[in-house]
């Protein structure tokens, strides 16, 4: 608890330039990755994040300066070579993009890691830290960075602001945004340039191995709790800022922890928290909603089947459990599952060892029965499909057709008397 204070106090200036850069570096990174991960072009970002090494080193070979501006803008040029490098190896080839991003990051890569080691042999006296690109160094992070890195952090912020709805417009449909008179190129230019720069100005915190998680992984943690893009970007910014400030803190309190690895496994816990506990795209979600889909289709099943029994049977209510399993084949546990679900919803009532549809039972039954009976119609009146063949096919859509489905069936068939069975068609009582 005293760690805790103290780091939150932000009393000691490098506590406070590494905690707010590496909160905006995953502020900035996972708001414009958002939309490279819309556009599905996460590998880009990977093959983006390696290919900026050779532009780094060739900027400080130019100039002799660790200035983070002039790597910046060396960073961005290499970054920009590599995209422009794919997209042409990608249209002009017939290699596949996936061959393409591999091919530049490792050519760019390799690149990098030469010049790189002949910095480190050339004696100059100021390349020290160079290498700390590679697999970052948060800790290093001095005043003059985080002013680039705010500044940088703002255009891009700026950036998205002032061109939400066209890069909007150009990650969900490309196609509509050029047919629309949108300038598509000069949109997917701007798009792709603050994409390399959110990777250049993250390359020191993380390096250029874990950068891509920082560019994606934010947008992956948002995506699963909502459908809105708006909101997809705020939770982005909110993981990836809280990732900044997570892994600086551990970093304090444990010195020999580096703080880039911690940035990127704070962002996985919250990918996979997402991943199981989102409440309707989440992995626990679709399990609870696949077995309730699942009860759902054994319930109605048995209604069906006492149904039918009523129905060939009008002076017979109730039906013993051999009865209803020679009517149609369920399990032991599935014949449990569904009686239990339909008695505490009242639709079944006991008569001793009996058991006979409530009133509200016989007209969800009803309402089954005549949905099934309605697609069999729509099949061999709209589809021409014989009697025969539409069954199965029934048996699949009773329980998922909506209630403006049945409307729209209803009248598209007249409101039929009976089906090609040519058994009748139950409808309620108004």
């Amino acid at each position: 608890m005293d760690k805790l204070l103290e780091f939150l106090s932000f009393q000691d200036p490098n506590v406070r330039t590494v905690t707010f850069g590496t909160i905006f570096l995953g502020m900035s990174a996972s708001t414009v990755g958002t939309f490279a991960f819309l556009r599905k072009r996460s590998l880009v970002g990977d093959a983006v994040a390696h290919s900026i090494l050779p532009g780094i080193a060739i900027a400080f070979m130019l100039f002799h300066t660790k200035n983070p501006f002039v790597l910046m803008g060396g960073a961005l040029l290499s970054g920009w070579l590599a995209m422009l490098l794919i997209e042409h190896l990608s249209k002009a080839t017939k290699l596949k993009p996936d061959t393409a991003i591999g091919l530049v990051l490792s050519v760019f890569f390799g690149i990098g890691i030469l010049l790189l080691t002949s910095i480190q042999h050339s004696g100059a006296g100021n390349q020290a830290g160079l290498d700390q690109f590679l697999f970052g160094k948060a800790a290093s992070m001095t005043r003059n960075d985080l002013i680039a890195y705010g500044i940088v952090a703002l255009i891009l912020l700026i950036t998205v602001i002032l061109f939400f709805k066209e890069f909007k417009l150009l990650s969900f449909n490309p196609d509509f945004a050029e047919a629309s008179g949108l300038p598509v190129k000069r949109l997917q230019f701007i798009l792709s340039t603050i994409t390399v720069l959110a990777i250049a100005i993250g390359i020191q915190s993380v390096g250029v191995v874990l950068m891509a998680a920082l560019l994606i992984t934010p947008a992956a943690t948002a995506r699963p709790w909502t459908e809105r893009l708006v909101v997809m970007m705020v939770l982005a910014g909110i993981a990836g800022g809280l990732s900044g400030l997570v892994g600086s803190y551990i970093s304090f309190a444990a010195p020999n922890m580096p703080t880039g690895p911690w940035i990127v496994m704070c962002l996985s816990f919250l990918a996979l928290f997402s991943l199981f506990l989102a409440p309707r795209r989440g992995v626990l979600a679709r399990i609870r909603q696949q077995r309730q889909n699942r009860r759902k289709i054994l319930s109605e099943n048995l209604l069906k089947s006492f149904y039918h029994l009523r129905e060939h049977n009008p002076e017979t209510l109730a039906f013993s459990r051999g009865e209803i399993l020679e009517k149609r084949a369920f399990s032991e546990v599935e014949y449990k599952t569904a009686l239990r679900h339909l008695r505490r919803h009242f639709y079944l009532i006991p008569e001793g060892s009996n058991w006979r549809l409530s009133e509200k039972g016989y007209e969800e039954a009803k309402r089954v029965v005549r949905l099934h009976r309605l697609w069999e119609m729509y099949l061999t009146e709209r589809m021409r499909l014989k009697a025969d063949h539409i069954h199965p096919n029934a048996e699949t859509m009773e329980h998922i057709i909506t209630p403006e489905i049945e409307e729209q069936l209803l009248r598209e068939l007249g409101y039929p008397e009976t089906d090609p069975h040519q058994s009748p068609i139950p409808y309620p009582k108004h």
